[in-house]
């Protein structure tokens, strides 16, 4: 049986604003209270983990465990993995919630939203970053804009946006007739699958289909499972309802496959790698016959990220800019930037010895100890990944200007690493690293169109991008050159960094699916429309006018 609140009201929401940023300065509250539960989490026993459906623990005792990867000796957590089974257990369960939370009133999701975001700003905040920065690799600062701020304001934007939705109704009533538009969920349930590298995403992935009336069956990453696992319980604390979202880490082939494998699959909601990507859209186009509709297929890759410097630029914004792009997070963004052109004279009169000698002086260290401005990589397999890129560039002959190597024995670090290359094309010009390495080509100053159709044929990706300049007509005529080649276009700013209610986030190409995650557009993707045309006037006879 299904039971519904009544609304007695027109209710408006609370103003939205961003999340204010914290500083963690020595001497500082907001420092002490994060060092202490930084030092707490790295002092404590593994926290065991759960499979969490219909708001039950299970523990199917197939274990794995997530590391710390400053310090690889020390497990954060271990976590039980879901089997098949278990899977149609939470899938089953997201069901059976569907009707009641689809049916609450949007007041009352609207207010579990909130709540969430205020749980995290303030009781949770601490222990939220602690996890995120020794689970996952960032520093303080990285962890703020990710697990302090970004995920609040996704939680209380996203509430506001789909207000914003609703308010979206036909224009035009004829009279006797009242038009109007319901957004309805899918019919089915959300399948999320979180990256590791933004909390904030997770968390996202999981509540933008949920405070639109779906259910979500939720697959951690498996380098992200304690501070993922923190974001369920708060939302559990926050009001979401058993089995609206069922928390189910596990092998990916395991959980993903039986849930594309349903009848009932409605969406899948994704970040990660291209070629994941690829393959899951391939096999649910192989389900189309199995599906009761067409599933909604969101996601946000990879990027190959650019910042392209005219001669009008400042050097000395484009390096900074440039070193804050490329190495905050140790480039374990999806927008952190990869590629770099620069006009030959600026690379020779000073910027080439600039961006060397601020690179050497970069911070490197365990994410405990506040002043490094650097963390390690996330685990093992991106490490190789990463050196073995840096020496296949090496003998492809770009050379590496600053950094290039790395030490694995107790944390996987990576130093920031600038390599040059003459061939625009070469390797690390065009696989994604994911990590912190940026290459550049200087090229010919005259060659600026040349450059600009090279560095937009150069990858599959189109994520994000930025243009260094200071003469307007320039920076305008160069941004319609590259105008496909990313979703994100930042005018002499870096290319990280959107802010939600800011810029809405997204890429196209290799890069996704381009909804703009902070928006109002990704909320029409988890939504099915319903016309409803209601008469208040009795014709009185079938025949028209023009039959007479």
């Amino acid at each position: 049986m299904t039971t519904t609140v009544p609304t007695f009201g027109d209710f408006h929401l609370p103003e939205i604003v961003n999340e204010p940023m914290r500083n963690y300065e020595p001497n500082s509250i907001d420092r002490a209270e994060l060092q202490k539960a930084v030092d707490e989490l790295i002092g404590s026993n593994p926290i065991e983990v759960p499979l969490i459906i219909d708001g039950r623990e299970f523990k199917t005792g197939s274990i794995n465990k997530q590391v710390n990867p400053s310090n690889h000796s020390q497990v954060l957590c271990t976590y039980h993995e879901a089997d098949e089974a278990m899977v149609d257990t939470a899938i089953q369960g997201a069901l059976k919630a569907k009707d009641t939370w689809a049916n609450m009133p949007w007041s009352e999701r609207a207010a579990i939203g909130l709540k969430a975001a205020d749980l995290i700003a303030h009781k949770y905040r601490y222990k939220l970053l602690a996890a995120t920065m020794v689970g996952q690799g960032k520093n303080a600062w990285q962890a703020e804009i990710d697990a302090g701020a970004e995920i609040c304001d996704f939680l209380r934007f996203g509430v506001k946006y789909i207000q914003d939705m609703y308010s979206v109704q036909p224009p035009r009533n004829a009279p006797g007739v009242w038009n109007r538009t319901e957004y309805r969920p899918l019919e089915g349930f959300v399948l999320a699958v979180s990256p590791f590298n933004f909390t904030a995403i997770a968390g996202n992935l999981v509540m933008t289909p949920a405070l639109v009336g779906n259910v979500v069956v939720w697959k951690p990453s498996p380098m992200a499972i304690y501070s993922n696992y923190l974001i369920f319980k708060i939302l559990q604390e926050a009001g979401v309802p058993n089995g609206v979202i069922q928390f189910v880490p596990g092998d990916a082939p395991t959980v993903v496959s039986t849930a594309i494998n349903r009848r009932e699959f409605a969406s899948l909601h994704f970040t990660g790698s291209t070629f994941v990507f690829r393959s899951l859209w391939k096999q649910i186009s192989n389900n189309l016959d199995l599906y009761r509709g067409y599933p909604r297929i969101v996601g946000e890759t990879g990027g190959k990220n650019f910042h392209f410097v005219h001669p009008s630029a400042n050097p000395d914004v484009v390096v900074t800019q440039s070193i804050r792009a490329a190495f905050e997070y140790q480039g374990q963004k999806c927008s952190a930037l990869s590629r770099l052109y620069v006009p030959q004279s600026m690379w020779k009169n000073g910027l080439k010895d600039k961006l060397i000698k601020t690179v050497k002086d970069i911070s490197m260290g365990p994410v405990n100890e506040f002043k490094h401005f650097m963390g390690p990589v996330i685990a093992k397999h991106s490490y190789d990944k990463i050196m073995s890129l840096i020496e296949e560039a090496k003998k492809e002959g770009g050379q590496v200007l600053v950094g290039g190597t790395g030490d694995d024995s107790v944390g996987y670090f990576v130093q920031p690493t600038v390599i040059e290359t003459t061939d625009p094309q070469s390797v690390t010009m065009q696989k994604e690293i994911f990590g912190p390495v940026i290459t550049v080509y200087a090229y010919p100053d005259d060659q600026i169109d040349e450059t600009c159709k090279v560095l937009d044929n150069t990858t599959e990706y189109a994520l994000t991008g930025s243009i260094f300049s200071s003469d307007r007509q320039e920076l305008i005529r160069v941004s319609n050159m590259l105008r496909n080649a990313s979703g994100m276009m930042y005018y002499n700013d870096k290319c990280t960094g959107a802010v939600v209610g800011q810029q809405p986030f997204g890429g196209a190409r290799a890069s996704g699916t381009n909804d703009k995650a902070g928006s109002m557009n990704i909320f029409f993707r988890f939504v099915s429309p319903r016309t409803i045309k209601e008469s208040f006037l009795d014709p009185s006879t079938y025949i028209y006018p023009s039959n007479e």
